[in-house]
């Protein structure tokens, strides 16, 4: 008897009232509110010209990348043979003139609210002993990325790891230079026809067409439908939703798809299962530019739960070359924010002691640019460092397993409580 006492839950039980469930309005009110919001940010998506890096005045030269078709990736390779070639027989050997991706080649554009490649590069020439490995591995890129151009096929990062794995030593390695190579021949990575592994899922009220299979988003089970990872093959989308929900974890993801909250409020569920990859990225971005709705973002309340999300609105450092396509402009945070534990009286057993790792990578972001745009966003993360306090979407469980889709989420929507 003893035993079952100390395993007790803190649930709530059968027919207790759950916290805050009383401040709920009825769903007709929930949804009108939900209306007004997805007409106004699609009046605003349509009215708004897209500003690029054309239209600025930058006191310094910026590298972009664009889709390019397998016919034109052929070309710059072989163009760029030809040169190396030439190099070779005039006595000169031959190096490889590779974009910088360091830190400090990296600048966030505050008009654009995403991060820039800003034009600086570095030899890699192959009679150099620091460099003549990474120049043969850019070689060995180049020459199967040909090779899949002559073909027509795509393959996974992990296939191309394993054509050569005593040069690549490291799928680190090859991966790295694969960017190195999309940003010399000035296209995006989908475009070099080489994929990352099915991560991403999506669930709830969106239609799309996947190489000319039309998918029902809200037909595809608890477990959603993969999201492709050529891109280039999606087309078609429709849906009916009011939203798009991102949604960090796969366990967070996996209740609201259980529960088909997107029935009850019609929105699509999408989620990464942690950091973002490319293809989640290209296709929340499709999703907004495409159906013109508004994205709201459930992750974490930690610093890297932001960082997540700064990844998906304003891009990763490590691709910052192709941030004009896999950036998602304007994405609310929603949840669960620093100021919720409090809000929503997270007991203390449910939180987490931020670790001297948490805290300096919470004031780093203090220190990041895109940060300091969202004041909103500062006074969260402030609290969150001066706090020393995390805690996971899944805090919420402690009121019910349902707690997250049947009255936090709700309740968030109804009072706009996103940032």
């Amino acid at each position: 008897m003893a035993d079952n006492r100390k395993r007790r839950r803190t649930e709530p039980s059968v027919g207790e009232e759950l916290p805050f469930k009383n401040k709920l309005k009825p769903d007709s009110v929930i949804l009108q509110i939900l209306k007004d919001f997805s007409a106004s940010s699609s009046s605003s998506s349509s009215s708004s010209k897209t500003l690029t890096l054309q239209d600025l005045t930058l006191p310094f030269t910026c590298r972009e990348v664009a889709d390019l078709s397998l016919a034109s990736v052929r070309s710059n390779i072989e163009s760029l043979n030809l040169r190396i070639a030439h190099s070779i027989l005039s006595g000169l050997g031959f190096s490889f003139d590779v974009p910088s991706r360091s830190a400090a080649n990296q600048h966030y554009v505050a008009e654009l609210d995403r991060i820039v490649l800003k034009d600086k590069s570095s030899l890699r020439p192959f009679a150099n002993i620091s460099t003549v490995r990474k120049a043969t591995i850019t070689a060995r890129i180049l020459e199967l990325i040909h090779q899949l151009c002559l073909k027509g096929i795509h393959v996974t990062k992990r296939d191309l790891f394993y054509t050569d794995v005593k040069l690549f030593q490291d799928q680190l390695q090859s991966d790295a230079v694969l960017d190195d190579v999309a940003c010399m021949l000035s296209c995006t990575r989908s475009s070099l026809n080489v994929v990352a592994a099915e991560k991403g899922v999506v669930v709830g009220r969106l239609v799309f067409s996947d190489d000319g299979d039309m998918i029902d988003c809200t037909k595809m089970g608890m477990g959603g439908k993969a999201i492709p990872p050529n891109i280039d093959r999606v087309g078609d989308m429709q849906s009916d939703a009011l939203f798009i929900l991102l949604v960090e974890k796969d366990a967070a993801y996996m209740r609201l798809a259980e529960d088909r909250f997107y029935n009850r409020f019609p929105c699509i569920i999408v989620t990464a299962k942690g950091q973002p990859d490319v293809a989640t990225r290209l296709f929340l971005r499709k999703m907004k530019t495409d159906l013109k709705l508004p994205v709201l973002a459930l992750v974490d309340s930690d610093p890297y739960g932001l960082k997540i999300l700064s990844v998906y609105g304003c891009g990763s450092k490590n691709m910052s070359y192709d941030s004009s396509n896999l950036t998602t402009p304007d994405i609310k945070w929603l949840g669960v924010r620093p100021s919720d534990l409090d809000k929503y009286k997270i007991p203390e057993q449910c939180r987490l002691p931020m670790t001297e790792q948490d805290i300096k990578t919470g004031k780093d972001m203090l220190e990041e640019d895109f940060v300091k745009k969202n004041p909103g966003w500062v006074e969260e993360l402030s609290l969150m460092v001066k706090t020393k306090q995390k805690a996971e979407i899944q805090a919420l469980s402690t009121f019910g397993f349902q707690y997250l889709s049947e009255v936090y989420l709700p309740l968030k929507l109804q009072q706009k409580d996103w940032l």
